[in-house]
């Protein structure tokens, strides 16, 4: 399930950028474009406000960071789950 909700936003970004190119279908534009601002506000938001779950990446935090600003909850809320199973 995570899986398709990480590609929905990718979808989305993927839309959102297109847009700047093309005319989307139904005038779809506009609306893409500022869900996707919205979207990544949101997660620029979880980043700060959830930065010590974001910081348990096994890997770089830079990634961790692109990741989270990304995906928000669908990428630091499975860390923090595999933080507590492990304490």
């Amino acid at each position: 399930m995570n899986a398709v909700l990480k590609g929905g936003c990718l979808a989305l970004y993927l839309a959102a950028l297109a847009g700047l190119f093309v005319e989307l279908p139904l005038g779809s534009t506009t609306v893409i474009q500022y869900a996707a601002i919205f979207f990544l506000v949101a997660h620029v938001g979880e980043l700060l406000l959830f930065f010590k779950k974001v910081k348990l990446y096994p890997g770089p935090l830079a990634v961790s960071v692109v990741l989270t600003v990304l995906f928000g909850v669908l990428h630091w809320l499975p860390l923090g789950k595999t933080d507590k199973q492990a304490n």
